[in-house]
């Protein structure tokens, strides 16, 4: 099994490379701006997955995986503004000790 960080440096890369050479997949058409700004796509796939993740929560059922679909849209909105991912890193770091 990869490390965790290893992981999310994978799926981060793979985001950026969909948003800089879009193909045709989920995350690239998010990405791309047409009859609704890309941004305001992603702002309401995190808000729909924040309230999937309460549901579960208080539910005791898919906790784990809706909290990945919330951590997923999370990293594409940071992709999408062109966020670093060491700057992410860098801020969890600085909040340690």
């Amino acid at each position: 099994m990869k490390s965790n960080d290893t992981i999310i440096r994978d799926v981060y890369t793979v985001l950026e490379g969909r948003r800089d050479k879009p193909i045709d997949s989920y995350t690239s058409r998010i990405m791309k701006d047409n009859d609704k700004c890309a941004e305001d796509k992603i702002l309401e796939k995190i808000g729909e997955e924040s309230t999937e993740v309460i549901i579960a929560s208080k539910n005791d059922e898919n906790l784990v995986s809706e909290a990945v679909d919330l951590i997923f849209h999370t990293l594409l909105l940071l992709v999408y503004k062109g966020v670093d991912l060491d700057d992410l890193y860098n801020e969890f770091d600085s909040r340690r000790g």
